[in-house]
């Protein structure tokens, strides 16, 4: 068990916001694995679900934003595309979060599954809108199923600082 660190903006949103726009850019690298390219997970879903389960704040959807648009830019989705999901996952997860403090990994896996849903969800709907294209099914399982296979670290950032400040219990 990981003692709560101090919950300074540098620490809790900063630093993990670095990590997913590095780990992000690194996954755009092309290689193929057997022929494919795999499916590139949606490392911002993890700071969106921990931030919202950790505590409201003004600069995380800030962040949310702009990591989305960074995202859309990288991955050549039409402007907004990310951000705007991402920003609703995380309102959706906001709204729960007295559900979810105190769940154990399971049920925090399970939410996370649902947030990355929603996300990928109006991912293919603001596609179809804005490019009149529908995503590939096969694509989108993937790419749902492999981001939430990155849980483990948000449920790393959520024990780093989940009991950091007592005063949004």
């Amino acid at each position: 068990m990981t003692l709560a660190q101090p919950l300074t903006p540098v620490r809790w949103i900063l630093i993990p916001a670095l990590q997913v726009i590095m780990t992000t850019w690194l996954f755009t690298m092309p290689y193929r694995v057997f022929g494919f390219q795999p499916p590139e997970p949606v490392f911002a879903m993890v700071t969106a679900f921990a931030w919202a389960v950790i505590r409201p704040s003004v600069l995380a959807p800030f962040c949310l934003l702009l990591m989305g648009i960074g995202m859309d830019l990288i991955w050549g989705s039409p402007l907004g595309l990310w951000a705007v999901s991402l920003l609703v996952s995380y309102g959706a997860v906001l709204l729960v979060r007295n559900i979810l403090i105190g769940q154990q990994l399971p049920i925090l896996w399970l939410a996370f599954g649902v947030a990355c849903a929603l996300a990928e969800l109006l991912g293919v709907l603001i596609t179809q809108v804005v490019s009149h294209v529908t995503p590939r099914a096969l694509g989108v399982i993937s790419q749902w199923g492999v981001t939430i296979a990155v849980y483990p670290w948000a449920h790393r950032l959520i024990e780093r600082f989940d009991d950091a400040d007592v005063r949004f219990r």
